[in-house]
């Protein structure tokens, strides 16, 4: 009988030292995080809402004075912006398409594969994104607009347009509009300077769960929730640094950077080097 309470409070221990975030994986299409007013087919998102209520098929979320950030696929997050509307076509890993309706969006990609069919559509326009980087998109007028990264127009008759870093360009269906180079300083706005602060905290807290998972076995690459700043964080095969050049690391290296890392700095504020340490922060209260 003392064996097995002493085997039983030996279990329990156990249980209590795993982390807290283990195996709770998020899908495409959850709603990530709520600043101000955001609704998910005309239902207000409250802060319980939050990390459980996900866009299907057709479903269609909208913000008044507030934002959204919606989890696509591991590692790229879509963030609404005010007064602004998107519509999920398919929340699909292999092909994932969201409908700007209204106003503006961004996305942050910060892992993309070659298997990743990854469109935004706008304007009766289809864009792809190819490589990793920030991307914002507008309705009026709908132009797509590449900070960093590539994507790729769908124009006349199957052709395409690639639109690199620093570029913009008109979405026009049937047209076949060229891209032109943009500064960045002059682009940036309010849900520029939202996704980078957002995309900063989200480091921090990956950064945060990555030591608690740091010599724990069964890891594996995807989101994990961080039950701190109440939100996914996302968990990478190595260390990388997001668009806005804040720097990520994997469990198997502890954390490792210590809240610090080096990245491209494509915003020109005069420098790659990060700092912050270890935080819990989610970009501001929510209603």
């Amino acid at each position: 009988m003392r064996l097995k309470l002493r085997c039983t409070a030996l279990l329990a221990l156990a249980l209590l030292s795993l982390p807290a975030f283990a195996a709770i994986q998020a899908r495409p299409g959850t709603v990530n995080y709520v600043e101000g007013r955001a609704y998910l087919q005309g239902m207000l998102i409250r802060n319980r809402d939050v990390g459980t209520d996900s866009l299907n098929p057709g479903s269609i979320l909208s913000t008044r004075n507030g934002k959204a950030e919606i989890l696509l696929t591991p590692g790229v997050f879509l963030r609404v912006g005010s007064h602004s509307t998107v519509r999920m076509i398919s929340p699909d890993i292999t092909h994932t398409q969201v409908q700007l309706l209204r106003g503006r969006a961004g996305v942050e990609v910060d892992e993309i594969h070659p298997e990743n069919d990854l469109q935004i559509l706008d304007g009766g326009v289809s864009t792809r994104l190819l490589k990793t980087g920030y991307y914002e998109f507008d309705t009026h007028p709908a132009m797509a607009r590449v900070f960093s990264g590539e994507a790729s127009v769908q124009e006349i008759a199957g052709r395409s347009t690639t639109v690199k870093g620093h570029h913009q360009i008109r979405l026009e269906p049937g047209v076949a509009s060229r891209s032109v180079g943009f500064h960045i300083q002059d682009a940036q706005n309010d849900l520029y300077n939202w996704s980078r602060l957002r995309s900063k905290y989200l480091a921090e807290n990956s950064r945060q769960i990555a030591r608690e998972y740091a010599g724990a076995s069964g890891y594996y690459p995807g989101w994990y929730w961080d039950p701190y700043a109440w939100d996914y964080a996302y968990l990478a095969p190595g260390p990388f640094w997001s668009p806005f050049s804040w720097g990520y690391s994997p469990p198997m290296w502890g954390g490792f950077y210590g809240g610090y890392g080096w990245g491209g700095d494509f915003d020109g504020d005069g420098g790659g080097f990060r700092g912050g340490g270890g935080g819990f922060r989610g970009g501001g209260a929510r209603h």
